[in-house]
């Protein structure tokens, strides 16, 4: 009982913490995640505060949440449009991440080949949180956004696997040689069968998505028929933690199956979902993942000290250096790999292979795949020492200097003007909307002339007193007039293609018109759209 409460305690001090953070966090600025870093690091300072988790309930307790998250906010359609450089990133990339950090790493700090495998697969995995924050914050192109936010989705998975698979070879072959009880033939013989791990990977991998499919499609059903916000939040609770347990309880990957129930939950379950259903369940998930990632950065901080970084400033250094070289190899050169098969439109620009080289940051899952290594694993407090020096230095190095590289390379959108445009025009249209919804329920008769009276002259007031803010700005600055006139075709576009949908439903025009006319109407938002994201044109050589 003693130990429980000593527990439970432990978990609202660090809730607290987190608190207090987010609270610092708001009023610097910074992103915080770097923030909740620093914070362990200070919390080490204190007195010893470990907090003993199984390596299967680090995984099945924080993993779910971050990538259900994530996966829940993705667009299917800028899924597909990014897929082949995003899969070949997340597979092939992790697959080469690994052998080269391997052998960078076995060289420099004189590893064997399996432990360096081990922390290539672990480390492979990117965390794009605090560098995706930053850009919706700074109004960075939302197909770049999808790259490194697809690939990172993706690459969780697939990293995971890999790690399970290359931590299976591993570990018994470290164990016995670390007792000195192990032969030449008895290594040989439990050297990595190549051709067995592919066809292991496949499996898992395969299997993983299949329960995701279903579960996700199941789940979706369950919720089309439903309209309560709190049955729906719990359903997407279960799906999440569900998925991985299912999967994991068929040896076959609990994250890839997270991974595709939240993407085909997010894309068919929502279609059906009351707007209040929807903020319910956007706020659940997304305070759901901030405890999950605050926790794992929190955690590592109780278990290692600056002393361990200082005294493994070396092995950090290395593994630095594998991390960086491998992410500049992978980027560059898969990239130029995927260009050859894309048309114009849908190849990765010279500035996007910039961002997402130094925006490759590790972070929460390379965290908790390497507090899952077994404690009787030889190299265990070498590798977590390690992962979390790598994780520090992309948190704190890179993480700080994206604002800066997204200036430099001109693929900041948003400065301070247009900012205050968007903010203005927001409020317009929604008090234009919300005096647009008194009318129509004045016209109804669905409020009394009493209620018609009394509320109208205040939002006509508001729209008024908005739209002479509107025009204020754009007096002050010109520049953003061209900003208002794409606000405008954006949504003349969305007026045409909503008044084609009403014809259909009156039976004015027939389907097979219908679906011609939308199709053009459409081809003419997604121009705008590309009008409004394309990324910097590089100069063409001769």
């Amino acid at each position: 009982m003693d130990r429980f409460l000593a527990t439970e305690t432990l978990i609202i001090e660090l809730l607290l913490v987190v608190s207090l953070v987010a609270i610092v966090v708001r009023r610097l600025r910074v992103p915080y995640t770097v923030a909740l870093v620093l914070a362990g690091l200070f919390i080490t300072f204190g007195e010893d505060t470990s907090m003993s988790l199984t390596p299967e309930l680090i995984l099945a307790l924080f993993v779910p949440p971050l990538v259900f998250e994530a996966a829940f906010h993705i667009e299917y359609k800028l899924l597909r449009d990014n897929f082949l450089p995003i899969l070949v990133l997340a597979v092939v990339g992790v697959l080469l991440t690994t052998g080269i950090v391997a052998l960078i790493v076995s060289a420099g700090v004189g590893v064997s080949l399996t432990t360096g495998l081990v922390f290539g697969a672990l480390i492979a995995a990117t965390d794009p949180v605090a560098v995706v924050a930053l850009f919706r914050q700074l109004g960075a192109p939302k197909s770049l956004t999808v790259l490194i936010e697809g690939e990172s989705l993706f690459n969780d998975g697939t990293a995971i696997v890999i790690f399970q698979l290359m931590l299976a070879a591993a570990l018994p072959f470290a164990l016995t040689t670390a007792t000195g009880e192990v032969t030449g033939g008895e290594a040989s013989s439990r050297s990595f069968d190549m051709i067995g791990g592919v066809v292991s990977f496949v499996r898992v991998a395969a299997g993983g998505i299949g329960v995701g499919v279903a579960l996700g499609w199941l789940a979706s059903q369950v919720i089309a028929r439903l309209d309560d916000y709190l049955i729906e939040t719990t359903i997407t609770t279960v799906l999440a933690f569900g998925a991985y347990l299912l999967a994991e309880r068929f040896h076959v990957s609990g994250v890839l199956a997270t991974v595709v129930a939240g993407i085909i939950c997010g894309n068919t379950g929502l279609r059906g979902m009351s707007p209040t259903t929807r903020i319910v369940l956007f706020n659940f998930w997304e305070y759901l993942a901030f405890i999950a990632n605050s926790f794992v950065f929190l955690l590592i901080g109780l278990d290692v000290n600056i002393r361990q970084l200082a005294a493994a400033i070396f092995p950090i250094s290395i593994g630095v250096l594998a991390v960086i070289a491998s992410r500049a190899l992978v980027i560059y050169g898969l990239t130029w790999l995927t260009n050859r098969f894309l048309s114009s439109h849908g190849r990765v620009s010279g500035t996007y292979q910039h961002v997402m080289f130094w925006g490759g940051l590790r972070g929460a899952i390379s965290l908790a795949l390497v507090l899952s290594i077994p404690a009787a694993y030889p190299d265990r407090e070498l590798l977590r020492v390690m992962t979390f020096g790598v994780v520090l230095f992309t948190l704190l190095v890179q993480g700080t200097t994206m604002q800066v590289l997204l200036r430099r390379l001109g693929l900041m959108k948003h400065d301070v003007h247009e900012l205050e445009y968007e903010r203005r025009q927001g409020r317009l249209l929604a008090a234009r909307a919300a005096r647009e919804r008194l009318t129509q329920l004045h016209t109804d008769g669905s409020i009394s002339a009493t209620a018609w009276e009394s509320l109208a002259p205040e939002l006509e007031s508001a729209v008024t007193e908005h739209q002479t803010a509107q025009q204020d700005l754009l007096r002050e600055s010109p520049g953003l007039r061209a900003e208002e006139i794409e606000d405008a075709r954006r949504e003349t576009l969305r007026a045409e293609r909503a008044a084609l949908t009403r014809l259909l439903s009156d039976g004015i025009i027939s389907e097979t018109v219908y679906e011609e006319l939308v199709t053009e109407v459409d081809r003419r938002i997604e121009q705008a759209r590309a009008h409004d994201e394309r990324p910097i044109e590089e100069p063409q050589s001769t």
